[in-house]
C-alpha cells in the first residue's frame, strides 16, 4: 500500500503547489497574515553545527534569547541552514519566525533523563498518561504571539521511538512530550514543514486563538502510540488546511479538557475549520474528542481523503465528560479501506481519576455529515447515545459506503439517537427518520 499512498501524496502536493489551484482554493488561512521579518539571524551565528552529533541546545536558546531581548521592530527570523541540528527542548518567544531551509532537520535528543517536566494542564488535572506533571514539548511556546514556524519543507524530528518503547514497557515517569505545543498563545502560523516521529501528539495548540496550520506533512509509523497529527484543544479560530498526515492515531482531533478538570476550567473549542486533509491511520481521519469536557462547537471539516483507516469520522465522548458537542459539519469525504465509516460514541476514553461525576453527561446535537463516499468499508457506522442524554439532530445525507461486511455484522447499529437520513447507503438505523418526519435536518440537506 505504501507506494499507492506515496503516489497520492505526490499528486496532492503537486495540486497544492499549482498557482492555478492555489488561486481557486477556498481558505481560512487569512485569519493570521504571514509576517515578513526584515531582521534575520542564523543558528550558525550562535555556534549551531548541523552535523547530527553536536548538541545545539545552547545555540537555540541563545538565538531565541537574543530575539526576545533585542525586540527588533517587526520581529526576527531565525534561519536554520541545511544540516541536522541535534538539540534538547527549547522555548519560542513572541515576534519570531523559525525558518527551516530545505534539508534542514531539527532533531530531538533521545535522552529523557534531563528532559524538563512541567505542570499538568489545568483542564486535564494531571498528565494525560501518568499522574503528576508532563514532559515539556520538544518545541514549546507559552503565552506567546506572532510566532511562525515555516520554511522550505525542512523537518522537525522527535525521534520518538525511545518514548514509544517506554510507553510499551510501562516505564514512563511522566506523560510523553508533544512535538510542538503552544499554550495561551495567539496569532500562530505553522506551515511548509515536515513533522516526523513525535513522541506523543504532534501539534497541540491549547488555550489558543487564531492558529493556522497549513501545508504540513506529519509522519509516524502506523504502530506508534498516540501520535495524533493536529489536536486543537480548548482553542478557537483554528484553521487546518492542505496537509498530509500518516500516523499511529487520529489525524486531527478536536479536544477541550478531561472530565471534572475540563468542566471546571470551562474553555471550549469553537470556530475550527479542517479542510483538504489527506492521510492514513489505524484510528480516525477526523475526530472530535474524546476529551470534550469544556465543549466543542462550530467545527467544519470538508474535502478529506482518507486511506486505510480504522474509522473515517469519529465523534467520541463518555459518561463523566459533561460538556457539549454541537454544530459539527463534515462533508465531501472520500475514504478507502476503512474498518468503519462513521462512529458517534458515548463510551470512549478513560478517566483521569475516580473523582469524575458519573452524572456529568455530554450533550451531543446538531451533527451534519454529508457527501461521503467510501470504498471497501467493512461497516458503515454506529451511533450510540446515552439513555439519559440521547444524541439529537444527527443528519446524514448523500452517503455511500460500499464494502464487504464482516460475517454476522450489520451495516449500522444505533441506540438513543434521533435525526434524519437522506440518500444513505446502506440505509441507516430505524432511529433516523426520513426528512419529511424530522424538520431538524431539513436545512442541512
Amino acid at each position: 500500500m505504501l507506494p499507492f499512498f506515496l503516489f497520492i501524496f505526490i499528486c496532492f502536493a503537486a495540486l497544492l503547489s499549482s498557482p492555478l489551484a492555489a488561486g481557486e482554493l477556498t481558505t481560512c488561512s487569512g485569519i493570521v497574515p504571514m509576517k515578513y521579518r526584515s531582521d534575520k539571524i542564523s543558528i550558525a551565528d550562535f555556534g549551531g553545527v548541523g552535523d547530527g552529533r553536536t548538541l545545539n541546545t545552547r545555540a537555540f536558546r541563545a538565538a531565541i534569547y537574543r530575539i526576545q531581548h533585542l525586540r527588533r521592530r517587526g520581529g526576527t527570523l531565525l534561519y536554520i541552514p541545511p544540516g541536522v541540528y541535534l538539540t534538547e527542548s527549547f522555548n519560542l518567544t513572541s515576534h519570531m519566525t523559525l525558518y527551516l531551509a530545505k534539508d534542514a532537520v531539527i532533531k530531538a535528543v533521545q535522552d529523557s533523563s534531563n528532559w524538563p517536566v512541567i505542570e499538568p494542564l489545568p483542564s486535564y488535572g494531571r498528565g494525560r498518561e501518568r499522574p503528576g506533571g508532563r514532559y515539556v514539548s520538544f518545541i514549546h511556546g507559552d503565552g506567546v504571539h506572532d510566532v511562525v514556524i515555516t520554511g522550505e519543507n525542512g523537518t522537525i524530528d522527535g525521534q520518538g521511538d525511545v518514548w514509544w518503547n517506554m510507553w510499551r514497557t510501562r516505564t514512563l515517569m511522566y506523560t510523553r512530550p508533544n512535538l510542538v505545543e503552544f499554550i495561551n498563545s495567539h496569532n500562530i502560523i505553522i506551515s511548509n514543514v515536515m513533522f516526523l516521529n513525535s513522541p506523543f501528539w504532534n501539534i497541540h495548540p491549547v488555550y489558543c486563538s487564531n492558529v493556522v496550520v497549513r501545508y504540513v506533512t506529519i509522519l509516524a509509523p502506523r504502530d506508534s502510540p498516540n501520535t495524533d497529527g493536529i489536536d486543537p484543544d480548548s482553542s478557537n479560530n483554528v484553521c487546518i488546511e492542505d496537509s498530509y498526515i500518516s500516523t499511529g492515531d487520529d489525524l486531527v482531533a478536536v479536544k477541550s479538557g478531561w472530565d471534572e478538570y475540563g468542566i471546571a476550567y470551562g474553555r471550549s473549542s469553537y470556530d475550527i475549520t479542517i479542510r483538504r486533509i489527506s492521510g492514513s491511520s489505524p484510528f480516525a481521519g477526523v475526530a472530535v474528542g474524546s476529551e470534550t469536557s469544556g465543549g466543542v462547537s462550530n467545527v467544519l471539516a470538508e474535502h478529506l481523503s482518507l486511506y486505510d483507516m480504522g474509522v473515517g469520522i469519529n465523534i467520541k465522548t463518555n459518561i463523566g465528560r459533561g460538556g457539549f458537542i454541537k454544530n459539527i459539519t463534515i462533508s465531501d469525504v472520500y475514504m478507502e479501506s476503512s474498518r468503519k465509516g462513521l462512529k458517534i460514541a458515548s463510551d470512549t476514553g478513560d478517566h483521569p481519576d475516580d473523582k469524575f461525576d458519573p452524572n456529568a453527561l455530554p450533550i451531543v446535537k446538531d451533527i451534519t455529515i454529508k457527501n461521503v463516499w467510501g470504498e471497501n468499508v467493512q461497516q458503515a457506522g454506529s451511533i450510540y447515545g446515552l439513555r439519559n442524554s440521547p444524541f439529537t439532530g444527527i443528519c446524514l445525507s448523500n452517503i455511500n459506503l460500499r464494502g464487504t461486511a464482516r460475517p454476522r455484522s450489520v451495516p449500522w447499529t444505533c441506540s438513543y439517537v434521533s435525526g434524519a437520513a437522506l440518500l444513505v447507503s446502506p440505509w441507516p438505523c430505524t432511529e433516523l427518520t426520513s426528512t419529511q418526519q424530522d424538520g431538524v435536518c431539513s436545512n442541512n440537506f
